[in-house]
């Protein structure tokens, strides 16, 4: 079978890595349509995926407008010669790809705030698959998994991380904190917001106490000039080794939050979607004292210097760890499943049987399931 999956973004780079090997080890095709977008080229690179750029974007908003007419033309054209059985995205790329082709599209969501993109790409998606946490009904062909999408990559089965990666960081056996800051030029951060500059230095002074502050910084908004920390500068690869050795994650995005829960690594995140109407993937990581969702920078504050200064801490967070993926499913076999036992019923993929449709009566609260579906 002949297969294309939109890579928009790192995050969609760690989530279909392992679901492209397997196909081609199985003998099918794939076709990664990749947005220079961040390091998602550089992580395609890594990972050896056969890529053909689309189009580029900067991490800000005008450029995302600026350049969509290209990125649409560039991928129908793409997509119409290539010709494949079906398509994997996450938003309104793949769905139109798959409507103007006329191709089954299968959409991975996970983020309810995103409600313009649900607009635009669930008419022409043949199936959404969303974490069972997620907190939003999209319709009839809508279908919940047992865990969160980085489960793609980070469930136990696929990551083993480096032992070498202190050294490679030149931290020897000190603690080191990472700071992860968003850059908020998507289109679903319209009027949102994390850290200011100033609460971002202060942070840095506080944790320089305690551990070697390494930084993320998606927007290159925070120099780091006079100040007691320095650059994560690995190859973006060696992000999730490093991840899962740190001490604590501070963070105002959302991705390497959830990451850093299923690695056992303590995590702070604080943004203005924190709130009664947050995503349900951080309120259940929440529910299980893996992630702590705060929306005053005091906080933050009090509760990173808690973390570094609690002894056992880490052991803790690995229990529950293995606790949490106790419930959950290896995100990659079930994406592998649909891709190759899916079946067209005028357009429509039937999933196989395990998955049961979404049944938002069972989401008014955001529960924690414990109920497998085997893939």
């Amino acid at each position: 079978m002949r297969y294309v999956i939109f890579t928009n973004t790192p995050a969609h780079v760690h989530l279909y890595k392992y679901p492209v090997r397997r196909l081609q080890a199985d003998g099918h095709e794939v076709k990664v349509l990749a947005r220079e977008y961040g390091c998602t080229v550089e992580l395609a690179e890594a990972f050896d995926l056969p890529y053909t750029i689309y189009g580029s974007c900067e991490t800000n908003k005008r450029s995302l407008i600026r350049n969509l007419p290209r990125h649409y033309l560039n991928i129908v054209r793409e997509v119409r010669s290539y010709d494949p059985d079906l398509i994997f995205g996450m938003g309104a790329y793949a769905a139109h790809a798959g409507a103007v082709s006329r191709t089954p599209t299968m959409l991975v969501l996970d983020s309810e705030p995103t409600q313009l993109d649900h607009l635009i790409s669930r008419p022409f998606a043949d199936a959404i698959l969303t974490p069972d946490s997620f907190r939003r009904d999209l319709g009839p062909n809508h279908y919940a998994f047992p865990g969160f999408k980085e489960c793609a990559y980070l469930h136990p089965d696929l990551f083993e991380p480096d032992d070498d990666i202190r050294s490679a960081l030149g931290v020897g056996s000190d603690p080191f904190v990472l700071l992860r800051f968003n850059a908020f030029g998507s289109h679903h951060d319209v009027s949102e917001g994390g850290f200011t500059s100033t609460q971002r230095q202060q942070l840095i002074h506080d944790l320089a106490d305690h551990a070697t502050v390494l930084v993320s910084d998606e927007g290159n908004g925070c120099p780091l000039e006079n100040l007691p920390a320095r650059p994560f500068d690995l190859p973006p690869d060696r992000l999730h080794d490093a991840l899962a050795e740190a001490s604590l994650l501070v963070a105002d995005t959302q991705t390497m939050v959830t990451e850093a829960a299923l690695l056992g690594t303590p995590a702070i995140r604080s943004n203005s979607f924190v709130g009664a109407d947050d995503m349900g993937n951080f309120i259940e990581l929440a529910q299980r004292n893996l992630v702590d969702n705060l929306s005053t920078f005091s906080n933050v504050r009090a509760r990173a210097l808690e973390i570094l200064q609690q002894d056992g801490i880490q052991n803790r967070y690995q229990r529950r760890r293995r606790a949490l993926f106790e419930e959950k499913v290896n995100l990659t076999d079930v994406l592998v499943e649909v891709a190759t036992n899916h079946r067209t019923l005028d357009g429509i993929p039937t999933l196989s049987q395990d998955w049961e449709p979404f049944d938002p009566t069972q989401k008014s609260e955001p529960a924690m399931k414990t109920e497998k579906v085997s893939p």
